[in-house]
């Protein structure tokens, strides 16, 4: 193996160890191309290789971060907290009563027209 001394080997072992990290501390869901446990096995068996394919095809793209230039693919609201989810149209008691009065009045409009 190549030896790496000095300023250098001190900046590899650096980015190993952020690597490292950053693939424990990575949500297994969010993880690209290969399972977990494969991107921690390939950063501690090749350290130099595996930390820059780490970071290059492993690491999750985060929102707000285009990758390569390339435009966001989600929409910023949909990472928002408390956004408007609609909820069953069955609970919503509010939606029912407009629905049956709208219906109501489609009827009546539609016996007087006749």
């Amino acid at each position: 193996m190549l030896y790496f001394g000095g300023l250098f080997g001190v900046l590899v072992l650096g980015v190993v160890i952020f690597a490292v990290v950053d693939v424990i501390t990575t949500d297994d869901g969010s993880v690209r191309n290969l399972p977990k446990t494969a991107w921690l096995l390939l950063v501690l068996f090749f350290p130099v290789v595996g930390s820059i394919a780490w970071f290059v095809a492993g690491r999750p793209v985060r929102p707000g971060r285009a990758r390569f230039g390339a435009p966001e693919r989600r929409a910023p609201e949909h990472d928002r907290q408390g956004r408007f989810r609609p909820a069953n149209p069955d609970d919503d008691e509010e939606f029912l009563r407009r629905c049956r009065e709208r219906a109501e009045e489609q009827r009546r409009k539609g016996r007087e027209n006749e």
